[in-house]
């Protein structure tokens, strides 16, 4: 059964119509797919995808006023393959590509962060702010390992700051040999730990790669071949950890993998009320006038602000909350969750 194929087919033809000539186009192209859907009809009769392309594509025409009869869009031009398996494989490590191909739609993105105390928004839009010393999971699943190792802010203090992070991209077919990257405080390499910048000499080993965006400041990867960017920073003496992953990587994890900060966010047991920090009031008011200039919207990336520039009594992590929020302006996917409010 080819109907995925028909899918792919129609989205290529409709992705990019515009303007006043699109109607004419968008018929003609749900034409072609009722053609192609025609032509699988008879391997395609058991398949589900077949049949809601079949009732989707009626209901099109109705909505578009487009008639049965008349000019289709023209077939794709199929790319020339003298080297085929080198085609097939870049195609397998480009995520994005091949759901779309798939499934005839662009995946979905969850967006999750680890910064300052640490505090931690989740895949789920949950925030809180942790204990958690020591080292502890942000990421447990199929495709990727990331832990966090949290030290004390200050001595006896009961605030924890992000010291190292160790983000491990696991061995994936044609795509990528095994990666490990390290970061601590004041080392914040532009390189994964065997030195190398991308993922190594398969075929699609440049859909994984490392880009320095501010020297000793800012790391970016792009794992393309899992749809997922990380972002790594430094602000003061703590370390931030941000990542937006496609929805299926992100849920790619057993039972046994339940412990994932990212997924749950932090044990109750672990948590501590943002409030607490902020009952010296000269303090707390100089707090929030610094992270007002950084932080103009008083959401939790705000309070966060507060609370750990009144608990470290350091200026900068103004510029971790900021660098979070900046993070998430461009990772998530629906511009609407930008600011939490608690």
């Amino acid at each position: 059964c080819k109907i995925l194929r028909c899918n792919s087919e129609y989205v290529a033809a409709t992705l990019h119509l515009r303007g006043p000539g699109r109607t004419a186009a968008y018929c003609d192209a749900l034409r072609s797919y009722s053609h192609c859907t025609r032509k699988t009809a008879r391997t395609c009769r058991g398949d589900l995808a077949y049949h809601s392309a079949v009732h989707g594509i009626e209901d099109l025409m109705i909505q578009n006023n487009c008639s049965k009869e008349g000019p289709t869009s023209p077939p794709r031009p199929r790319p020339p393959a003298p080297n085929h398996q080198g085609l097939e494989s870049l195609d397998i490590c480009n995520y994005e590509k091949s759901f779309l191909y798939k499934h005839g739609q662009p995946p979905r993105y969850q967006h999750c962060a680890a910064f300052g105390d640490p505090h931690i928004r989740t895949f789920h839009d949950d925030f809180h702010t942790c204990r958690v010393e020591g080292s502890w999971p942000l990421l447990d699943n199929d495709y990727l390992f990331v832990q966090a190792t949290s030290s004390p802010v200050a001595k006896g203090s009961n605030a924890t700051v992000t010291s190292k992070l160790t983000i491990i991209f696991k061995n994936m077919k044609e795509c990528i040999d095994q990666k490990v990257y390290q970061a601590e405080i004041d080392n914040l390499p532009a390189a994964f730990e065997d030195g190398s910048v991308n993922g190594g000499e398969r075929p699609g080993g440049s859909s994984l790669a490392i880009q320095e965006r501010s020297p000793g400041r800012h790391v970016e990867i792009r794992a393309e071949y899992i749809g997922t960017t990380i972002a790594v920073r430094q602000a003061g003496r703590q370390l931030s950890f941000s990542i937006r992953a496609a929805e299926e990587v992100a849920r790619a994890f057993t039972e046994e993998q339940d412990l994932q900060l990212c997924v749950g966010g932090c044990p109750r047991s672990q948590r501590i009320s943002r409030s607490e920090c902020c009952r010296g009031r000269a303090a707390a008011e100089t707090a929030r006038a610094l992270c007002k200039e950084m932080l103009p919207v008083e959401d939790v990336y705000f309070q966060s602000c507060v609370f750990d520039v009144v608990t470290s009594g350091d200026a900068n992590f103004t510029m971790a909350a900021h660098g979070a929020l900046e993070d998430a302006r461009v990772f998530l996917p629906n511009a609407e969750k930008l600011h939490i409010f608690q």
